[in-house]
């Protein structure tokens, strides 16, 4: 049975499977992905990362999100990725390809790393939404939460901005959002909190994942949505679980995204790949 080497990786506690399938192809099922992430019987994650080879950067990147799906983006990974490129290459710049472009990622020194998230999307069809609406101000309501701002950061948002967002239960209303009519394509649901001008409090369930620690897709979002909303300025400081991440919209419309990355452990598995 064949043996392959994995490394556990996290950023502010979203933790990830990492697989490098770079120089020998590694084909995953749904079931595989879903026996890796299981956190009783498995390794345990929120994502499954798989490396591949590529012509335009240092690796391309493919995202499994712990129900098996396949996602789009992911910024916290995507920051471990850079960091484990960077190390290997022994440089401070790394090139990340994804199924939605090529990132660039710098070292921004003690143990953190800033990645470029590209421009966000803001009209409804590039979220998706199921009808024609103003993104800024989306009509649709679940419970106490109403009013979010959508955002696609490779992947698609809602944020709602609460005043208390410890009186959000997110675990009940996480997976009806989630799955809502009005979302084609399901969606990541963020609650914001503003703390300052320059600063607010998150939390997010992931699609295809639950509550999690940190999102980094889901932190810059939020920031957009907020800037938008005339609620903060283009620079903010998102306090989410896990510890905070700097995000920086900047004039020529790029996210930029800074956090910490740490790794936890690595090992070997036989018994859930082929």
């Amino acid at each position: 049975m064949a043996v392959h080497r994995f490394t556990k990786m996290h950023g502010l506690g979203n933790d990830f499977v990492v697989l490098d399938g770079r120089w020998a192809a590694l084909v995953l099922s749904a079931d595989q992905v879903r026996g890796l992430a299981d956190r009783h019987t498995g390794i345990g994650c929120d994502q499954l990362i798989l490396l591949e080879a590529s012509e335009t950067a240092d690796a391309r990147m493919r995202i499994y999100n712990a129900d098996g799906g396949e996602a789009e983006a992911c910024g916290n990974a995507a920051r471990c990725v850079a960091s484990t490129l960077m190390e290997e290459k022994e440089a401070d710049t790394a090139l990340i390809e994804t199924s939605i472009g090529v990132h660039e990622a710098h070292d921004a020194g003690e143990g953190r790393v800033s990645v470029d998230m590209g421009a966000p999307g803001l009209d409804w069809d590039e979220i998706p939404l199921a009808e024609a609406c103003e993104t800024l101000h989306v009509g649709f309501a679940h419970g106490s939460l109403s009013d979010p701002v959508a955002t696609n950061m490779g992947n698609p948002h809602v944020t709602f901005f609460v005043l208390d967002i410890a009186a959000v239960p997110l675990e009940e209303f996480g997976p009806a959002i989630e799955t809502a009519a009005m979302f084609p394509e399901r969606i990541n649901v963020g609650v914001g909190q503003i703390t300052g001008p320059a600063s607010l409090r998150f939390r997010v369930w992931e699609r295809g994942v639950g509550i999690t620690r940190a999102c980094g897709t889901g932190a810059c979002a939020a920031a957009v949505a907020a800037s938008r909303r005339g609620l903060t300025g283009r620079r903010v400081a998102v306090t989410l679980d896990g510890g905070v991440l700097d995000i920086d919209w900047r004039v020529d419309d790029h996210v930029w995204m800074t956090g910490d990355v740490a790794t936890s452990f690595r090992g070997e598995t036989d018994s859930l790949l082929p």
